[in-house]
């Protein structure tokens, strides 16, 4: 089971979404990290068949998901950053309509709609408009239509906004079950999300693929660009408009602990520290670049 995108590219009149990306993509759980703007929404839904590369090609065992058409369809699931629904629609309405329209029998659907609302927690909203729903749950609601049809590939494009910490882990827990003999893509620039349950990762940013490893090789490229020291607490202003902090923390010495990101330590008592995969991504991705996109 693999997943081949071969050199896509995606032009809009006015920019180039995504440059010439080539990724081997095999089943597990794979991380597609970039700050917002990268190019990743474009690139899950040109692997979704909604969008069609510039030029390039998407495979799917080898052949092309536009030549597989409704076999594809049938054994792939998608959740998108924004999913549609009526108003009127409870979720227990909505869950039975995308089953339908993924091809399953009433009977197929019921069964498999009571498994996956007990899997995210949703069985006592089952006749609930999705309207009046927290974020959370409607969030909740789309994982579960994008699992209805028991997909052989998954892709989810930030699927834990508006979850919270209790809900992520279960969620994180469910696709590390699901996806074993699976391809599962997971579009995000929350780090945590996939850092201990994906088994690879792709670094994306302005649209062309940066680096492709597992955490510990990926970590790897942060080694020696980590630091730790402490503070004195008046001056974390300054510190912080000349050194990019990952952490804070007060002591009770009125000094203050930080772990930071440099090519160099700032001065003589900082220590190196191992790094961690939301390292690699706050070095890749500066503060001042993820506010401009």
């Amino acid at each position: 089971m693999e997943l081949q995108l071969d050199h896509i590219t995606k032009v809009f009149r006015d920019r180039r979404a995504v440059d010439d990306i080539s990724l081997h993509v095999t089943s597990g759980v794979w991380g597609l990290l970039g700050a917002n703007g990268a190019g990743k929404t474009t690139l899950m839904r040109m692997i979704a068949g909604i969008m069609k590369p510039t030029s390039g090609k998407i495979l799917y065992d080898g052949v092309s998901v536009g030549t597989l058409g409704e076999r594809y369809r049938q054994v792939f699931g998608y959740l998108p950053q924004d999913f549609g629904f009526c108003r009127d629609f409870s979720v227990g309405d909505y869950l039975e309509y995308m089953a339908a329209l993924k091809g399953l029998t009433r009977r197929q659907g019921l069964k498999r709609i009571r498994e996956l609302l007990e899997q995210v927690s949703l069985g006592d909203v089952r006749e609930k408009k999705i309207a009046r729903l927290s974020g959370g749950m409607k969030r909740r609601v789309g994982i579960a239509q994008a699992l209805l049809n028991d997909p052989e590939v998954l892709v989810l494009d930030e699927p834990t906004g508006g979850l919270d910490p209790g809900e992520r882990v279960r969620f994180r827990n469910l696709l590390s079950e699901f996806a074993r003999d699976r391809i599962v893509l997971i579009s995000t620039h929350i780090v945590p999300d996939v850092e201990y349950i994906a088994t690879s990762h792709a670094i994306v940013k302005e649209g062309k693929l940066l680096a492709v490893g597992d955490t510990e090789e990926l970590v790897r490229l942060a080694e020696g660009k980590v630091w730790s020291g402490r503070i004195p607490a008046c001056e974390v202003p300054e510190y912080e408009s000349c050194l990019r902090i990952v952490n804070l923390r007060n002591e009770n010495d009125g000094t203050v602990s930080v772990r930071y990101l440099a090519e160099q330590p700032f001065d003589g008592m900082s220590v190196p520290e191992v790094p961690r995969l939301e390292d690699l991504y706050l070095w890749m991705f500066p503060q001042n670049e993820r506010e401009e996109e």
